[in-house]
């Protein structure tokens, strides 16, 4: 029975805006019934929808206790077709207002935005994937504030600034790999309150070029007489020793096109050095930034950019095997891709469990109580 502490009831708060996608006359099991169960299976374990009905059909007792389940636990083909019928759309933007509900944007918090493409989700016959899906990550909170799908990946161009204009992101410094160094991203970022860093590749011409060609003069002359900040750092493991300096310099208005960029104001560039079996290897990163020459800023939006790739997307492949996930009918991929992204901003909360994402999956399954937790994390279940 739903009660005002239960989850379905919490939950509801959040996703109660879900406009059910079946014909009223057709529906059995009810829609919050359905999500509730999906986030939990999700967080237990289950990656496709045979293992998350198997997991509602084991824990059915329990479910009962805080879930109506007029008719039971729905079949597998059930979730299927009420995940390929449900609007994404819908789904992200409740989503989205979870998290703005409960968190904290800080003065300055890092913000990463960066694709994945969806590998497993193939219709049949083709060997390529038709689901791509921009996040955005907050790097400092270990939270995913929301996503969105795009057809192919070129399009980030146009999901990035959709995606931010949904987004509270005011006092934070967002960056973004080269794909999204786009003036209309950069205008929208302003706009937004926000700071950007956004890496700057040869897809920018002339602007690239400009760039490059002023640090490689000051480094040739040791940056004597121009104003500039430089930070490094060395780290060791692995048998490979890495080597990062970061150089920043301001005095943007004479570059090539710098009137096109909303807020530019400094630019930055990263050269890695990696030493491992007495070979050396050296690659260098430039970067656009709104905010003055400050090179410890932005030696930290570099890194924690990284933390994208390391701390979400790395983490969706190992801990929730999203890479083999072939759920591909209507909308079910992108709808998952979102119930993941809700399990991990859940299992993340835990600060005292030692193991990794996929033993913690699994530590939820075996122990209600655990589970309890989870879900009591981000305000969705109180204890």
């Amino acid at each position: 029975m739903t009660t005002a502490t239960s989850p379905a009831a919490l939950i509801e708060t959040h996703f109660g805006e879900l406009k059910d996608p079946r014909a009223a006359h057709s529906i059995e099991h009810k829609l919050i019934d359905i999500l509730i169960i999906t986030i939990c299976a999700t967080i237990c374990g289950a990656n496709d929808w045979e293992a998350i009905a198997q997991y509602g059909r084991t824990k059915q007792d329990w479910l009962k206790t805080w879930l109506e389940l007029p008719n039971g636990i729905p079949s597998a083909d059930t979730f299927n077709r009420v995940f390929a019928r449900l609007k994404p759309e819908e789904l992200q933007k409740c989503f989205i207002g979870w998290m703005q509900a409960v968190q904290t944007v800080t003065e300055g918090e890092l913000v990463n935005i960066d694709g994945k493409t969806l590998r497993g989700a193939k219709e049949a016959g083709n060997s390529r994937s038709l689901i791509h899906m921009v996040s955005v990550w907050s790097a400092s909170q270990h939270l995913v504030m929301g996503q969105q799908k795009v057809s192919e990946k070129s399009n980030e161009i146009t999901a990035i600034p959709a995606l931010l204009k949904l987004l509270s992101v005011r006092g934070c410094l967002v960056s973004i790999d080269a794909m999204g160094c786009q003036t209309e991203i950069a205008k929208v970022i302003i706009e937004q309150g926000a700071d950007y860093v956004l890496a700057l590749k040869g897809n920018q011409g002339a602007l690239h070029t400009d760039v490059v060609q002023l640090f490689t003069a000051a480094r040739k002359q040791n940056f004597r007489n121009i104003d500039h900040q430089f930070h490094s750092t060395v780290s060791k493991g692995h048998g490979r020793i890495e080597t990062r300096r970061y150089w920043t310099m301001g005095n943007t208005e004479y570059l090539i096109g710098a009137h096109k960029w909303s807020g530019l104001k400094s630019i930055g560039v990263v050269e890695s050095q990696r030493e491992m079996n007495g070979k050396i290897s050296i690659e260098q990163r430039y970067y656009i930034l709104s905010i003055q020459s400050d090179v410890q800023r932005f030696a930290a939006a570099v890194r924690s950019h990284w933390s994208i790739e390391n701390q979400l997307h790395w983490i969706l492949d190992v801990g929730f095997a999203e890479d083999t996930a072939q759920s591909c009918s209507g909308y079910s991929a992108e709808n998952l891709a979102v119930i993941r992204h809700i399990g991990i901003n859940l299992l993340s909360r835990d600060k005292e469990s030692k193991v990794g994402v996929k033993t913690r999956r699994l530590q939820a399954g075996w122990d209600d109580n655990y589970l309890k937790a989870v879900l009591s994390a981000l305000n969705i279940l109180t204890a």
